[in-house]
């Protein structure tokens, strides 16, 4: 049976690895045409090959979503080479550590940046074409977006953040059929912490506590949460909009520890 994705042109940002990169290689076993956004132009070559490996079209768009152009630009070339959007992935993100009293402003102003400003501001450009398709976005937010944690003032507040935002743009947009939603994974295995600044000894330790964070007994893997960004840009959730679904494990069922 052909997938319902199949032709459907996807654009995600943060494609070149951890959830963006696991997304764009499940779109492209879907079928869709993806637009792959990243800094990395070497590391988005190498995605866009695995994706035509699969069987489908890619494009690799390197841009810096905060830059003022990014977003109009992310769009047209997409459009331009695939003719057209019915979905948007915001996948990119970052993360630096550091509780209230510790948090910079140049740490505060870059997690808001990438995590907050880069998503809206791409949701805007995208959205004239996401409803010529009544399409969908799906926004990369996080566990920490439900509930607070201490040391990532800056990191927690981005994805509460992002989440609000998630159901706000739900509401504007569904009048035009543009449906919205956020998943939110606990600890998942990919450079994300590690960029943040973690060593690897600090980092194995951080994956061996998960164990006993999360109900589930582990952390989890970028294709899990591919395939729930998957579904949620697909119309089999044709009815589902400003959703912000979990998908860590039970790590928000529980309390600090």
């Amino acid at each position: 049976m052909e997938s319902e994705l199949a032709g459907k042109v996807v654009i995600i940002t943060g494609a070149s690895s951890g959830i963006g990169r696991a997304s764009a290689l499940a779109f492209a076993r879907e079928g869709a045409a993806i637009g792959l956004v990243g800094r990395d132009l070497r590391a988005l070559a190498e995605v866009e090959a695995a994706c035509v490996a699969a069987g489908a079209e890619a494009i690799a768009l390197a841009a810096d979503v905060t830059g003022a152009a990014a977003p109009e630009a992310i769009v047209a070339q997409t459009v331009e080479r695939f003719g057209g959007v019915d979905a948007l992935v915001n996948a990119a993100g970052v993360l630096v550590g550091g509780g209230v009293e510790a948090c910079s402003d140049a740490q505060w102003d870059a997690m808001m940046d990438v995590n907050v400003r880069a998503p809206m501001r791409l949701m805007r450009a995208a959205f004239p074409r996401l409803a010529a398709r009544r399409g969908a976005i799906v926004n990369v937010s996080s566990v920490t977006g439900l509930r607070a944690f201490p040391g990532l003032a800056a990191y927690c507040a981005s994805k509460a953040a992002i989440d609000q935002l998630t159901r706000c743009a739900a509401l504007d947009f569904a009048p035009h059929g543009v449906r919205v939603n956020a998943v939110n994974p606990g600890v998942v295995v990919t450079n994300l912490h590690r960029r943040g600044g973690m060593d690897e000894e600090r980092y194995a330790a951080f994956l061996e506590r998960s164990r006993a964070t999360h109900p589930l007994g582990r952390p989890g893997e970028p294709e899990e949460v591919a395939r729930l960004i998957v579904f949620l840009a697909s119309p089999m959730a044709g009815w589902i909009t400003g959703e912000t679904v979990a998908i860590d494990g039970g790590r928000h069922l529980t309390c600090a520890r």
